[in-house]
């Protein structure tokens, strides 16, 4: 699975698991293979997931504004190599070696892409 695929499927599924839909089945999220690109039935509030696990977590972690701390949130390796990687999977044509430029392009990459697959985001983060 690509490295967005595992974010995606652990935020849409961390939403699945939070609130089972009627007669037990899980409620919409990403397909069974957490595959990109596969708009779930209904909008995940990824707002609401993130934030609680923010709440959780004992490091004051900014999922909003570093692509780091919405890895680390969510519980993913958040290594330069990690990144570079995600960068290359995600089309980035930047100089990787400038790591804050690039951290920049990811998060912004990021969110439009779990809103465009059906993720409730902030709309000053889509801007």
């Amino acid at each position: 699975m690509s490295i967005f695929g595992k974010i995606m499927s652990t935020i849409f599924g961390g939403a699945a698991q939070a609130a089972p839909a009627a007669g037990g089945a899980p409620a919409a999220g990403a397909t069974a293979a957490g595959a990109p690109g596969a708009a779930p039935a209904g909008a995940v509030d990824v707002t609401a997931i993130m934030d609680k696990l923010a709440e959780a977590n004992s490091e004051d972690l900014d999922w909003r504004k570093s692509i780091v701390d919405l890895m680390k949130l969510i519980g993913m390796d958040s290594s330069l190599a990690h990144r570079k990687e995600l960068a290359k999977e995600l089309g980035y044509t930047g100089n990787t070696g400038d790591s804050a430029t690039m951290n920049m392009w990811l998060h912004k990459q990021v969110i439009a892409k779990l809103a465009a697959n059906g993720g409730k985001v902030p709309k000053e983060l889509l801007d």
